[in-house]
């Protein structure tokens, strides 16, 4: 099956909400809590930052470094959730960081026939271009839960969403 021509321009998107949009606001965010607050929560039922952080780290090896990449799947999921820290808030950025960096190599150098390819990931049948929109939308998924912990205890405006028409008040990464 050919791989349709829409395949890399997705692929190029998923690798610039990954690097250039969410990873830059996660950073922003973790930089403006204590170590306290990165690993707080609300209740037992909810994740920390610090826990978040380590789930998208876990994640995106999983699916993109080993399941698109071929490197072997050590990831031990429940420790991500486990964790209460206080890991240094330069561990699970300096992590974040280097898992997004590797992941973006692997997708650049997929060719339209592994992006068609079907892959085995945690027990889930898919193709390689369904693996890296899964990774897209749940780093989006969780970047939005880190915002909003961050919002909660900061009590600001984190100033990411900046439409086309506005002035230029602040850098912030485009709006989606």
């Amino acid at each position: 099956m050919a791989t349709p021509d829409f395949a890399k321009p997705l692929i190029a998107q998923a690798e610039r909400v990954l690097r250039q949009v969410y990873l830059p606001r996660i950073v922003r965010c973790l930089e403006k809590l204590s170590p306290e607050q990165i690993w707080w929560r609300p209740n037992q039922a909810a994740n920390s930052a610090g826990n978040l952080v380590l789930h998208l780290a876990g994640n995106v090896r999983q699916w993109i470094i080993s399941g698109l990449g071929g490197a072997p799947d050590v990831r031990q999921r429940d420790k991500e959730f486990a964790e209460r820290g206080p890991l240094p808030r330069r561990v699970l950025l300096g992590r974040l960081q280097q898992t997004v960096e590797e992941a973006c190599r692997v997708l650049r150098r997929l060719s339209a026939e592994d992006l068609a390819r079907v892959y085995s990931i945690q027990g889930y049948r898919v193709t390689g271009l369904a693996a890296t929109y899964h990774v897209a939308e749940h780093f989006s998924h969780h970047a939005g839960q880190i915002i909003l912990i961050t919002k909660m205890l900061r009590g600001r405006d984190l100033k990411f969403t900046r439409l086309p028409g506005d002035k230029k008040k602040h850098k912030a990464p485009p709006a989606l």
